[in-house]
């Protein structure tokens, strides 16, 4: 992978296939990842690995990026952050939600698994 946004691409078609293998293969062997649909924050492949099993699991799982909110920025030497906003729909007690959540991810394309730092959260619903 040369760009980020190729590692970010490969990450969405493998959370769209359901490929655990795939995603994992994305992440350093010491990635944190603080993720949108959990309270724990998560800092070993097999508590990954559980994670994406579960929501791999759901229902209609679809994800998508909005294209216009993807900020990438070059910090130095093949590292570089991502942030925006990405929306996830699958089904939760037979009725199709769909969430919308911030992201950012720390990378490394030096790295076999480039991305060291993923979070992701809910957004509020606003009032």
């Amino acid at each position: 992978m040369k760009t980020p946004r190729e590692v970010l691409d490969r990450w969405m078609l493998a959370v769209n296939r359901g490929d655990v293998e795939g995603l994992l293969g994305l992440y350093d062997r010491q990635a944190v990842l603080i993720p949108t649909f959990s309270n724990r924050i998560l800092n070993t492949p097999d508590q990954m690995r559980e994670y994406f099993e579960k929501l791999g699991s759901r229902e209609e799982l679809r994800f998508a990026l909005h294209e216009k909110t993807l900020i990438v920025q070059e910090l130095q030497n093949q590292m570089y952050s991502l942030s925006g906003i990405y929306n996830w729909r699958f089904v939760v007690e037979r009725e199709l939600l769909n969430f919308e959540a911030r992201f950012s991810y720390l990378m490394d394309l030096s790295r076999p698994g480039p991305i060291l730092h993923h979070d992701s959260s809910q957004i509020p619903r606003i009032l």
